[in-house]
């Protein structure tokens, strides 16, 4: 053995050849932590000590090659100065310049994951073979940074600016055949043939069949292109990417700056350029929300993961209520491998159901993600039925009907008579109350919600709701079903809106009252959107519909009197009382037509304002500033009553669920963040600048309290 430690071992397998094996302890997966640097270090040290190697070969005996970086490690790291973060940059890279600069022929066997950190690696060594099944990377823009172990200067020289600005700024996983045909790779062999085909280069090295001298001073020295053509590469492709990742995103344009200044210059200078454009991202608030945003996400696997291990088995599925939302789910179920039933009381409901999910197999399909024989398997995993018939079998039913407590009290009344005693029951509300529904129930500790978002292909959250009854069980199954189903579940309790409806629509009553007060709708969109909202909130309010969004609000007002009940007609109540439902009928706010692709397009309608006038309270300028916090500070303090009152666990929860559920900018990270950002002192006063626009802007007193000791809500 020539090394041996806790992540890291060398030894010499053959022929003078040696293999360096990633096998962290105690942890699924490699990760460069600390210690794996460490050992990195002290291993190359070993191997550079050995008289007689001809060669390396870079394996992993994990089921992944690196996943990456140690994200945990990021917060504490980022919080340091930049000179701090420079000098820990240039001290890990001088470790992998010590991998590429070893006195023989490296190559990397990738049998799985290969990722930022764990793909500069890859790229520290001369050759590199690949599995048909893996993929490679450099997926750091997500995090608001870019690579920070040499990858932009050795990817840049070695598969050219074009691929090198694609890989990195698109932050994309790429599979083996195209790895291979831009030359990020050597080879791709099968996973039980890597070491032999890595062996099989480094003999051809030492043959002098292969001259990986000249291919490794290739990768570090400068980007073999002209002035000009350096210019031109550079310049178009910071265009391109600028106009795509847009202002609140600056890691990818800023990646791209990088390797334009250090295209001229050798490895070392190079990577003394790549370290300090990477402190300059870490210490950006925008990465240190979205690193956050990471986290957030991994606590609610590791919740939903726990869940599991109490659920029942869900072999099979029933929706009741085809349409688009039945026929959405059933898509959803059948795609991910649960057979499902999809039951209507009409013929008419069941077409469309179906049609809804053959238009989302069709698009799947025009995409090259599935066959033609694939798609047919989906389709016949969902069974369309008028009857109860095969419901004895069902081991988890999604009550998806018309969003009115009468009908939805009876047909879960029916539906339990006509299942199993132990078959859950949940049901696909947006608002109304689960301790409510579940009031005539036999069985209320088998029942829960289970909250998806349209379009549910789409929209990654789940809101799974917790009565006063619920069991363990039922919680658990529905947890499970859901992340089978591929979205990301978050367990919340009872009340009105639960966690997401709650939360958005106090954001539509700061958008209701601006317009009363004059401000022009248009504008708000454009503010809010600039602000980082994919849409602004009268197009927002177009696409969820005046019916279900008048429907929602009455349920609210009924729910939070105090702060959600409007003393003045809204422009929704107009928009309501004229038929203008948004895109459900091609007017709201907006007129909707149909572009060259057939997709809705909204273009403006004067009679939009003709209809509001008597309504609004003549015509005011508000500032930028003014806009945002009117809309923001409802939506922040709701968010923390919820987790004042219970209503999510913690902020992680509340945060996760607005980003995914609402579409919250998550370059800001959610609204706990935000206030923690703008400090809950500085947020106090500016919500008390707005206390006369009512209990919406009244700040709670524990967020006082907050504001006083300076406490966070994330560290």
């Amino acid at each position: 053995m020539i090394y041996e430690g806790k992540a890291i071992t060398v030894k010499e397998i053959e022929g003078g050849i040696a293999q360096l094996d990633f096998d962290l302890q105690g942890e699924s997966v490699n990760k460069f932590n600390r210690l794996t640097i460490e050992e990195l270090h002290a291993a190359t040290d070993a191997l550079k000590a050995q008289k007689k190697l001809k060669g390396l070969v870079v394996t992993s005996s994990k089921d992944s090659f690196i996943v990456g970086a140690d994200i945990t490690e990021f917060t504490d790291l980022f919080a340091g100065s930049e000179e701090d973060l420079i000098a820990n940059n240039l001290k890990a890279n001088a470790i992998f310049s010590a991998v590429e600069d070893l006195p023989f022929p490296t190559v990397t066997a990738i049998n799985g994951i290969a990722l930022g950190g764990g793909f500069e690696m890859c790229l520290a060594t001369d050759y590199r073979v690949m599995a048909p099944k893996a993929k490679v990377g450099l997926p750091e823009v997500k995090l608001g940074i870019f690579p920070g172990f040499g990858g932009t200067v050795r990817l840049s020289r070695l598969v050219g600016v074009d691929n090198a600005v694609e890989w990195i700024c698109g932050g994309t996983e790429n599979r083996a055949d195209a790895a291979l045909k831009t030359g990020a790779v050597d080879a791709v062999v099968e996973p039980a043939k890597l070491v032999e085909a890595a062996v099989a280069i480094i003999d051809q090295c030492n043959e002098g069949k292969l001259d990986y001298e000249a291919r490794r001073e290739e990768k570090k020295g400068k980007i073999k292109l002209n002035a000009m053509e350096s210019m031109m590469a550079f310049e178009i492709s910071k265009a391109f990417v600028g106009g795509k990742a847009g202002k609140n995103y600056p890691a990818p344009v800023e990646a791209i700056k990088v390797m334009q200044k250090h295209a001229g210059l050798t490895r070392d200078k190079a990577i003394e350029v790549e370290a300090k454009g990477f402190a300059k991202m870490a210490k950006t608030n925008v990465a240190a929300c979205l690193v956050g945003l990471f986290l957030n996400d991994q606590e609610l696997k590791k919740k939903a993961k726990a869940w599991e291990k109490e659920a029942s088995e869900v072999k099979l599925a029933a929706v009741l209520g085809a349409g688009i939302m039945g026929g959405g789910i059933a898509y959803q179920s059948a795609l991910k491998g649960t057979p499902i039933i999809m039951k209507d009381i009409n013929q008419d409901g069941i077409a469309l159901g179906l049609k809804e999910a053959k238009k989302q197999l069709t698009k799947r399909v025009d995409k090259g993600r599935m066959n033609a024989g694939q798609m047919a398997d989906v389709l016949n995993s969902i069974t369309p039925t008028l009857n109860y018939g095969d419901f004895k079998n069902v081991d988890l039913v999604v009550e998806a009907v018309v969003e009115n407590p009468k009908v939805k009290d009876a047909v879960l009344r029916e539906v339990e008579e006509m299942t199993r005693d132990d078959a859950i029951l949940t049901s696909n509300t947006s608002t109304i109350s689960i301790d409510l529904l579940a009031k005539n129930l036999k069985r209320p500790e088998n029942f829960c919600g289970m909250h998806f978002f349209n379009p549910v292909p789409m929209m990654p959250l789940v809101e799974v709701i917790r009565g006063k009854k619920t069991s363990d069980r039922a919680i658990a199954t529905t947890v499970a079903y859901a992340k089978a189903m591929g979205k990301t579940p978050i367990v919340v309790n009872d009340c009105p809106g639960f966690l997401v409806n709650r939360v958005l629509f106090p954001y539509f009553g700061g958008f209701s009252a601006l317009v009363r007060d004059g401000a022009d709708f248009q504008n708000i969109d454009k503010v809010m959107e600039k602000f980082g909202w994919p849409m602004g909130p009268a197009y927002l309010l177009d696409v969820v519909g005046m019916d279900t969004a008048k429907h929602a609000n009455e349920v609210m007002a009924d729910g939070f009197p105090e702060r959600m009940k409007a003393d003045y007609k809204s422009a929704v109540e107009v928009m309501f009382e004229n038929d203008r439902y948004g895109q459900k009928n091609d007017k709201g706010f907006y007129k909707y037509e149909l572009d060259r692709k057939g997709k809705q397009k909204k273009v403006v309608d004067e009679d939009t304002y003709k209809l509001i006038e008597p309504v609004v309270q003549g015509k005011n300028d508000f500032s930028d500033e003014d806009i945002i916090a009117r809309m923001m500070i409802p939506l922040c303090l709701e968010t923390v009553r919820c987790l004042e009152d219970g209503i999510v666990a913690d902020p992680a929860d509340a945060d996760m669920g607005l980003i995914f559920g609402i579409g919250f900018p998550p370059f800001r990270g959610g609204a706990l963040r935000y206030i923690d950002d703008m400090g809950a002192d500085k947020f106090v006063e500016l919500a008390d600048k707005f206390a006369d626009l009512g209990p919406l802007y009244h700040s709670t007193e524990k967020l006082r309290e907050m504001a006083k000791t300076g406490e966070k809500f994330f560290g």
